[in-house]
């Protein structure tokens, strides 16, 4: 059978630039891998109907809790084999371009709770920042060497909660079941004195095989994309610029260390940059 070079790179590149949610930060404060549930491989979901697009095939449980507080700045961080935080390498490599979704969802225990059972909401998202040129959210990740940064809602109520870190790879989502799903979930103890309860979605539920940003070719002109699953909570999606997305990393990758915490960090730990 004869495969195009072009054909050939294309499944090459599919095969080798998998990739995982692996590390958290709070306030700029590395938590490592201590509160992560880390899947089984860095392999993707490809179906949007399996309990696994909750988080993730074979990701188990983790006894780390990590704190937060409403308005803190929570960044995850993703790369492609497991232990690696090296910025030479791209997060998510192999044209696996998409968008970055963050959900959480309040449940009874963190370190027990079933991802597929929970309720979700959504608190981040960035798809498609410039149509001039295309320029995808996975692409701000690997500018920022992993890192994808958002904000707690200031008003959500105290209790446990599972975040769900997700990557939407689209470069072979022209046909039914071609987009891939990376996704993984952290364990959280958020604090403060809020009282909301945003409407949520499950998982399976709330993708479906046909939606308009999970069945699409991404290799024409795209002035406007949608952003599967529901409207983030208390903030606004970015609008699509039609002027060149700026490259340069906001976060400081010269700070990125080489290790990985297992613990939890004690109260009181510094952040980046932090006297």
């Amino acid at each position: 059978m004869y495969f195009s070079i072009s054909v050939i790179a294309l499944l090459v590149a599919s095969a080798t630039a998998h990739a995982t949610f692996q590390e958290l930060w709070i306030n700029g404060v590395d938590q490592g891998s201590s509160c992560v549930r880390l899947p089984a491989s860095n392999s993707p979901v490809t179906s949007v109907t399996t309990t696994d697009i909750a988080c993730n095939a074979g990701s188990s449980s983790s006894s780390g809790l990590c704190s937060v507080s409403p308005g803190d700045e929570v960044t995850v961080e993703m790369h492609q084999q497991p232990g690696d935080r090296s910025c030479a390498n791209e997060a998510i490599g192999g044209d696996h371009y998409g968008p970055i979704n963050v959900y959480m969802a309040q449940v009874s225990d963190a370190t027990t709770a079933v991802g597929s059972e929970a309720g979700w909401f959504k608190v981040s998202e960035i798809g498609l920042p410039s149509s001039d040129p295309d320029y995808w959210g996975t692409e701000v990740l690997n500018d920022n060497c992993g890192h994808y940064t958002f904000t707690v809602p200031s008003d959500i109520a105290p209790g446990n909660y599972l975040l769900r870190a997700e990557v939407i790879a689209l470069h072979v989502a022209s046909s039914p079941g071609g987009a891939q799903f990376y996704m993984s979930c952290y364990q959280l103890s958020v604090g403060g004195s809020g009282t909301a309860s945003p409407a949520t979605v499950n998982f399976p539920g709330a993708y479906s095989a046909t939606d308009p940003g999970i069945l699409i070719n991404i290799y024409t002109q795209l002035d406007t994309y949608t952003i599967p699953g529901p409207q983030p909570y208390g903030t606004a999606s970015p609008t699509v610029a039609t002027t060149p997305y700026p490259t340069t990393a906001t976060w400081n990758t010269a700070l990125q260390p080489s290790t990985v915490p297992i613990a939890v960090p004690t109260a009181g730990a510094k952040g980046i940059g932090q006297a």
